[in-house]
């Protein structure tokens, strides 16, 4: 199980327009937002990803870098990427399955076409967004077993704002007997 505070896995995936996405290397001044998303047959994903498109450059201005990644091949990613009109965001894919486990990540079973008539892959990982510092530990997490009622992408940057001006520690972080 991630804990706060302490180091996240290794992560490292080919983007469709940015090169290599590796988490040890990305840079970032203060965080690095990563989110999972499930693939391109996805309209909830859709959406989302739209918003933190939308909100990628005020991210930027925070010293946040933000990317989305799935376990989507690069031409089914980059269709999502085309879809959202992406630009600031970066689109990561082919996130390993067993990877996505260690991130704690639910993992389903592809159904058939979805509502927009799109095929699930046999196996795909369900949403998660993760904050991590640049040393590589985890600040925040939420992960979900369904693509439904996602953490508000605006209201992160209201909590990265406060997080950073008062210095607010992740939380979360006991491992110990309750």
């Amino acid at each position: 199980m991630l804990m706060p505070r302490q180091k996240t896995p290794d992560l490292s995936v080919d983007t469709v327009a940015h090169g290599r996405f590796d988490l040890a290397t990305d840079g970032a001044e203060r965080f690095t937002l990563i989110v999972v998303y499930r693939g391109l047959h996805c309209p909830i994903c859709a959406t989302y990803l739209g918003e933190l498109e939308a909100l990628a450059g005020e991210f930027e201005e925070r010293g946040v870098k933000t990317v989305a990644l799935c376990s989507d091949d690069r031409d089914r990613t980059a269709q999502m990427a085309d879809k959202i009109g992406a630009e600031d965001l970066r689109f990561g894919y082919g996130l390993p399955l067993d990877v996505a486990r260690e991130w704690g990540l639910y993992i389903s079973t592809g159904r058939g076409r979805t509502s927009i008539g799109i095929e699930e892959p046999d196996l795909f990982p369900e949403p998660g967004m993760f904050l991590v510092r640049p040393d590589r530990t985890l600040y925040f997490a939420s992960v979900q077993t369904m693509p439904f009622v996602r953490p508000p992408i605006k209201g992160l940057l209201g909590a990265i704002d406060f997080a950073v001006e008062k210095d607010y520690p992740a939380r979360g972080e006991y491992d110990g007997a309750v």
